[in-house]
């Protein structure tokens, strides 16, 4: 577990009408300040990342899909510093994910389909507020295929 991050079992109320699914709320205790919700998907097989964020703190949640998010500790100052942590999330794992500025991250989509993916962010994005790196580089050594069980 890295330092700082939140891993939170969200809720979902099904009735024969369908379901609501909770993700985040301003009585939250690890709620902070809006800044901006948005969606992003990704194909089947498909990594997105790395990013790390300078000053946004990424409140995650999976809608549609299965991705495996995998957090790299860049915090000099923190007790879990370059320490590596993947959490799998979405349809079959319902949860809220918490991820503070200057972790790196990035995310595999692992199911069949298109994955959906929420971010509600502490404030709105900037492009000069992202570090972007190749996510098949050398520079974390992670290897992204899926473990053969």
């Amino acid at each position: 577990m890295i330092d700082g991050v939140i891993i939170k079992n969200l809720k979902k109320i099904c009735d024969d009408r369908g379901r609501i699914m909770h993700m985040l709320k301003k009585s939250d205790e690890h709620y902070d300040k809006f800044g901006e919700i948005y969606f992003s998907t990704a194909y089947p097989g498909v990594i997105k990342g790395w990013h790390e964020h300078t000053k946004m703190t990424l409140n995650y949640c999976v809608i549609k899909g299965m991705i495996k998010l995998v957090l790299i500790d860049n915090r000099p100052k923190s007790s879990t510093y370059k320490k590596i942590q993947e959490i799998y999330l979405g349809e079959h794992n319902y949860v809220f994910v918490q991820v503070p500025a200057k972790i790196i991250n990035g995310f595999k989509n692992i199911s069949n389909e298109e994955a959906i993916i929420a971010n509600a962010a502490d404030i709105e994005h900037a492009e000069n507020e992202i570090k972007r790196y190749d996510p098949h580089g050398k520079k974390f050594n992670y290897n992204w295929k899926l473990i053969d069980r």
